[in-house]
């Protein structure tokens, strides 16, 4: 499992024009879901999601996580960041999950976030064409692997 994180002042995500799912400040996550990923991966990158220190604290050093900031947390859904790129000019989807599987883990991740995090989880809509809208802050901008 992978997630680009990136710190955000605000974020959201819309499908057909309506808005489903947003935050103010907070991390935005883009998460691909790979072959044999399960519930293992999913608590995994959950907690590394929620403990990332990417926040400043009162130094103005990256020592603070979103479990501190109780800020908000948007997960999207994106098959493409598992691709595999390392060859030709065009990507290859081998190394990423199949929706059937995918789906399932996703929604693992979403729901162990929801349960240990204080602020606001947010989501796309698997699967679906989605338009996301940012403004990074700083940018600070991680992958993370679970």
């Amino acid at each position: 499992m992978l997630a680009l994180i990136q710190r955000v002042e605000r974020a959201s995500v819309t499908v057909d024009g309506e808005a489903v799912g947003d935050i103010a400040g907070g991390l935005l996550a883009l998460v691909g879901v790979e072959p044999g990923d399960g519930a293992a991966q999913a608590g995994r990158m959950a907690r590394r999601l929620l403990g990332y220190r990417v926040f400043a604290d009162a130094g103005g050093r990256m020592n603070l996580a979103l479990s501190d900031t109780g800020g908000g947390l948007l997960l999207v859904s994106q098959f493409t960041l598992a691709a595999d790129t390392s060859s030709g000019m065009r990507a290859g989807f081998s190394t990423a999950a199949a929706p059937g599987e995918a789906e399932p883990v996703f929604n693992q991740l979403v729901a162990s976030c929801r349960g240990a995090h204080r602020g606001r989880v947010e989501t796309g809509r698997f699967g679906a064409h989605m338009k996301v809208d940012l403004v990074n802050d700083g940018p600070v901008t991680f992958l993370l692997r679970a």
